[in-house]
């Protein structure tokens, strides 16, 4: 069964920093993507067992918005993501995400 991905847009880049470190820190997850999304907007994906991602994305979305003037934008959660998806949007683990997993 395929890890859940939980992902988070944040507006600035001090904001989608603290929500990073706040859901690896908070559940056994691994990012496997973070990137500018547009006009200061900041995306951060992490996989890992439902659970586990749940519990890092509400971690995640405090940490985010207790930062002074951190704006969540919007966050999901997709619980099985099929190969498909997971095979063509960067989702996957990497070489340089796999000592961390």
């Amino acid at each position: 069964m395929p890890d859940a991905v939980a992902v988070i847009e944040t507006l600035g880049f001090p904001a989608i920093l603290a929500a990073s470190d706040a859901m690896v820190k908070a559940a056994k997850v691994t990012i496997v993507w973070c990137d500018r999304a547009e006009s200061g907007r900041f995306v951060v994906a992490v996989r890992g067992h439902v659970a586990e991602a749940k519990r890092a994305q509400a971690a995640g979305i405090a940490a985010a918005e207790a930062v002074y003037g951190g704006q969540v934008i919007t966050y999901y959660l997709v619980p099985n993501p099929p190969e498909n998806v997971v095979s063509v949007l960067p989702l996957e683990y990497t070489e340089a995400s796999e000592p961390f997993r």
